[in-house]
């Protein structure tokens, strides 16, 4: 059930291995665990391309640094929006919009 949520974009891997070592010490089904500890990630486009766009307003610098050919900065938009929604935005989508809205 685990790998089937990772799969199905439900959660994200690095989740998946905290909901792995509370499974292995309590014996919880995996959906209860994410349910209880409100893990889901968040997939929605709009809602991710919408916290995208606030954190690029809010760092015109960062921003002219990247399209200026420090793409490593790009690691650092990542961050900011996984800071933003405590670790829950996922990956894959927030790198495509930022890709999209950086280039």
């Amino acid at each position: 059930r685990l790998v089937r949520m990772v799969d199905e974009g439900t959660i994200s891997g690095k989740m998946a291995k905290n909901v792995f070592a509370e499974m292995f010490d309590q014996g919880t089904d995996p959906k209860t665990i994410v349910e209880k500890k409100g893990l889901v990630q968040i997939s929605d486009e709009q809602t991710l391309e919408s916290l995208v766009d606030e954190i690029l307003r809010a760092c015109p610098q960062e921003v002219r640094r990247y399209r200026d050919g420090q793409k490593k900065l790009m690691g650092f938009f990542v961050g900011q929006v996984m800071k933003q929604t405590k670790g829950q935005a996922n990956p894959g989508v927030v790198n495509k919009i930022l890709s999209d809205k950086l280039s």
